[in-house]
């Protein structure tokens, strides 16, 4: 028997008690701050936290924030617009007032708190869909959510628990982080070549081509590429052979090879690459390498057009030199992003093995009057 099955054994074998969140965790307000007062204020040194929405997140004296209403204690905070989350913080911080915190005098109740919403996260942001042009979730539906309160040795024994799957999971992905710099550092010099090696437009070893709408077409097993990715799956193809992918908008320094076929939109640009001049991966390590977000034409949204693409030059060797440089590349990408492989597979595996213990250890049975 583990020592969580005593303690429930011995606290409370019959179940526990379900509870609204208002009627156990004090909520917190946070500071009236605009986007402009955040990007005046930012400081990397700062002592303070402020979480805005989505994922932003800056930190600033506690002197350059207007009206703040700083929390010193451990305490959950709900991102109630745009990403529907909630972040756990035991450091100073305060948050933009369209979101809400919440703590409780004792610190293991807190971070116990923390790990139940987010195994109920999916339901907050089902709840949110339909408000709006942005998800958002009302503060009735985290005050009003019940959660099962077991007693305090119970809840210290899931947290404790809790907490070693998530420092193992923070580990390993801090190992891939160095890994992923490690493999741009080689990269980026496996690319580097002097005059003796040929340079080459763009436009000289490959054709841009527009995406389109696919809305007119049915459902089938060929990916609709946007500039964030993967958007449906539909019964007809745009190219279908090796291409990299380049966002127009938006995202643009996120780019896709893709040797299936395939269709874009007119977010993200396709390219039919001259395959008796460069192979369509060493075109695609080499963008990466370019890092195309330099080459930005918008002041607002990111853009890229094909008249400024179509004059960035890479280096173009010998095929048995692109051949040698892309088998070498393959293996750091393989070990670096591969989810079938390598670290990104045992995080992915660690990751749905925290998920299901966090779903078994937080299910009790309801005790009823």
């Amino acid at each position: 028997m583990s020592r969580l099955d005593e303690l429930i054994k011995e606290f409370c074998p019959n179940g526990v008690e379900y509870k609204k969140i208002k009627q156990v965790y004090k909520r917190l307000k946070g500071t009236p701050i605009t986007a402009g007062k955040m990007k005046e204020i930012d400081n990397p040194n700062g002592e303070i936290r402020i979480f805005a929405g989505g994922k932003t997140v800056i930190n600033a004296m506690e002197k350059d924030i207007t009206n703040a209403n700083i929390t010193r204690v451990p305490a959950v905070l709900v991102q109630s617009r745009g990403v529907i989350d909630v972040v756990y913080y035991d450091k100073p911080f305060t948050f933009k007032n369209e979101m809400w915190a919440y703590t409780h005098e004792d610190k293991t109740s807190v971070k116990y708190l923390f790990y139940v919403l987010k195994n109920n996260m999916q339901e907050f942001r089902d709840a949110a869909s339909g408000m709006g042009s942005l998800p958002q979730i009302s503060l009735k539906v985290t005050e009003d959510f019940k959660i099962p309160l077991p007693p305090l040795p119970v809840q210290q024994e899931i947290v404790r628990i809790l907490d070693n799957f998530t420092e193992l999971t923070a580990e390993l992905t801090a190992e891939l982080t160095a890994r992923r710099k490690q493999y741009e550092y080689y990269r980026d010099l496996l690319l580097t070549f002097g005059d003796d090696i040929s340079w080459c437009n763009l436009e000289e070893i490959l054709k841009i081509r527009n995406g389109k709408d696919y809305k007119s077409f049915n459902v089938g097993n060929i990916p609709v590429y946007g500039s964030g990715g993967i958007m449906t799956y539909i019964d007809t193809y745009a190219y279908d052979k090796p291409s990299v992918l380049i966002p127009r908008k938006g995202s643009i320094d996120k780019l896709y090879y893709v040797e299936k076929p395939f269709w874009t939109v007119d977010t993200i640009f396709y390219t039919e690459i001259y395959t008796s001049k460069v192979i369509p991966k060493y075109v695609f390590y080499c963008l990466q390498k370019e890092r195309l977000e330099q080459y930005n034409t918008a002041g607002g949204v990111p853009s890229l057009t094909q008249t400024v693409l179509n004059k960035v030059k890479i280096p173009v060797p010998p095929i048995e030199e692109q051949e040698r440089i892309v088998a070498i590349l393959d293996r750091f990408d393989a070990l670096c992003n591969d989810l079938t492989c390598g670290l990104p597979a045992e995080i992915e595996a660690r990751q749905k093995q925290y998920e299901y213990y966090r779903d078994k250890l937080l299910s009790f049975k309801e005790v009823t009057a």
